[in-house]
């Protein structure tokens, strides 16, 4: 799959939709490609209390329902269909769900790429929880 085709299906959910005077849903989508190929969607969530999570969260909650976590390409867009590098947390937890992910492409831009080892060069450890 081409990184243009992942951008058109993370386009496809990056549309705004206001659920409440409280909550805005899809200013950003995410597209994440699976190790066995499925392309796991998902919207940001905005609330005005300032909870709510990143696209590639929601991407990802797909993905580990359907008993993946193996990553091969992410990337995240506006409603503009900017394409925008994913936050600290969101490199975080793509390690996280398996640290063989640390070989995903991240698609920062529609000219660049570069792997989450990249992004991430001091993942956290356990050797780092106290106890």
């Amino acid at each position: 799959m081409s990184y243009e085709a992942l951008i058109a299906r993370a386009m496809e959910v990056a549309v705004l939709y206001r659920a409440s005077e409280h909550c805005d849903a899809g200013l950003v989508g995410a597209a994440v490609l699976s190790a066995s190929g499925t392309i796991y969607t998902g919207c940001s969530v905005d609330l005005r209390c300032g909870i709510g999570f990143c696209a590639e969260h929601s991407a990802v909650a797909e993905m580990l329902k359907h008993h993946e976590a193996r990553v091969r390409a992410v990337v995240a867009v506006n409603d503009d269909g900017i394409v925008l590098p994913p936050c600290g947390r969101c490199r975080e937890l793509f390690y996280q769900i398996d640290p063989e992910n640390l070989d995903t492409d991240i698609v920062l831009s529609r000219e660049e790429v570069m792997k989450l080892r990249d992004l991430l060069p001091h993942p956290w450890q356990p050797k780092h929880w106290p106890g």
